[in-house]
């Protein structure tokens, strides 16, 4: 599980990612600027001329610049480089919440000083990174043994701009099922097979609110359908085509339909109990997940081994992946290469492979980071994955449709902020007794307020 920046703050990755992959861990704001410094000088000081004694006198050494628990060192990817490139050392340097990496990433793009050779950039600032930072970093779609058919659409669009520059090149997506427990759904009288657990719900979030609906009236003592609000709206939300923002820019949360349809889905699931009353990535949502208290969680391929992580040893093989009522994705993190970086040709070469189908495939084998690189669904470590917590479901081929068919959505600079607030100053407060008008009044008076800023 990797550890990234969750809507709002999925502490605990991807992993977090997922991720979710992915172990999400926390430091101080105050050590990030020295570290992304530190990570260029901590090898053992490279020289003028681009050598470093890092492990290994006369090799160039590529900083990475990374947040959470991205993987590649634990899926032995740094290695398997240095062995195929002798005169390379790979180093890389970790924050590990994004909310700590991305302002101090931001100041060193802004001075073009302190930079990594590598800087990883998650989804949920991608958009402002391209729009107000482009001009700082590479074009890797003209890096040698890059593809941009081998990449998802909307993915290899996050990263490029208008002129079409591509400062980035995707690690990973975060396609979005629904993990459920089949025990608990047996006890409430739903189906458990997967393919007629998908049809409860199939193209409709208010079907998925019917089938939540069936559980409570036979529902285990103790129990919620699904585990929080937040998770609910940010499942209902990523399926849209549009959210946040327009096109052209604009912040059309409030006038966006769809928007307001889902805010008003889940406080409905809210106000009848189906949800739990918990924030996601909270100590208090860990214990649900680990005493067995709800049924069904919007699932990416890293929530998987976040749930493994939480949960008691009998919980394995209980689970199971049903596809989601409409695709979405929920997380990712782009690889770019700053012009100022000391390596920026080995740099640009380390990026295109590391991103590369076959390393992200053994990256997903791994950690669970599931690949953005769309001919990497092919692969064996792809086809045959399995789960400890879903025993045989194919979790690579359902992950695998739901990428493909995630819409091409448009991402916003400030879209960690809107959610945050229609989550945790929104949706949250109807579990406390708020009603859906007063919640959505607070939510979107803490968006504003936080926008004008």
């Amino acid at each position: 599980m990797r550890g990234r920046t969750l809507p709002h703050s999925r502490q605990g990755s991807s992993g977090g990612t997922p991720t979710v992959r992915k172990a999400v861990v926390i430091m101080a704001v105050a050590t990030l600027g020295a570290g992304l410094l530190a990570g260029c000088a901590d090898d053992g000081g490279d020289d003028d001329s681009g050598s470093s004694s890092g492990g290994g006198k006369g090799k160039t050494t590529i900083t990475m610049g990374l947040f959470g628990t991205q993987g590649f060192k634990e899926a032995g990817l740094y290695t398997e480089y240095e062995k195929l490139h002798p005169e390379i050392k790979i180093a890389e340097n970790v924050i590990e919440r994004n909310e700590n990496y991305y302002p101090a990433l931001l100041n060193h793009l802004t001075t073009s000083s302190g930079l990594q050779d590598i800087q990883a950039i998650e989804v949920g600032n991608i958009a402002e990174v391209v729009s107000t930072q482009a001009g700082k970093f590479e074009d890797l779609s003209k890096a040698p043994g890059v593809k941009k058919s081998d990449y998802l659409d909307w993915k290899w669009a996050q990263a490029t701009t208008k002129d079409g520059q591509t400062i980035g090149l995707g690690t990973d997506v975060g396609p979005m099922a629904i993990c459920y427990r089949k025990d608990l759904f047996e006890q409430a009288g739903l189906p458990t097979d997967r393919a007629e657990v998908s049809k409860l719900w199939a193209g409709d979030w208010k079907k998925f609110i019917d089938a939540g609906e069936q559980y409570k009236a036979k529902a285990p003592k103790g129990t919620t359908f699904m585990d929080s609000p937040g998770g609910l709206l940010n499942a209902i939300l990523s399926s849209e085509k549009e959210k946040f923002y327009d096109a052209s820019g604009e912040v059309i949360y409030k006038t966006n339909p769809a928007i307001k349809a889902g805010f008003d889905l889940t406080a409905k699931a809210a106000e009848e109990g189906l949800v739990g009353a918990q924030t996601q990535f909270q100590p208090a949502w860990d214990t649900t997940i680990a005493n067995s208290k709800f049924a069904a969680v919007a699932c990416p391929p890293w929530m998987l081994g976040y749930i493994k992580g939480k949960s008691q040893p009998d919980a394995a093989g209980k689970w199971d992946v049903a596809t989601a009522p409409k695709s979405g994705n929920w997380g990712g993190t782009f690889l770019g290469v700053p012009k100022s970086g000391k390596h920026v040709k080995e740099a640009q070469a380390f990026a295109a492979w590391l991103t590369a189908p076959a390393q992200q495939a053994k990256l997903f084998s791994v950690q669970g980071s599931f690949p953005s690189a769309q001919t990497a669904y092919t692969l064996p470590e792809v086809t045959g994955a399995k789960n400890d917590m879903t025993g045989d479901a194919p979790i690579g081929e359902i992950f695998a449709e739901a990428a493909k068919s995630s819409p091409v959505q448009v991402i916003g600079p400030k879209d960690q902020i809107i959610q945050q607030g229609l989550t945790d100053n929104g949706v949250i407060l109807v579990t406390k007794g708020k009603s859906a008008k007063e919640a959505w009044d607070t939510a979107t008076k803490t968006i504003d307020n936080n926008l004008e800023k």
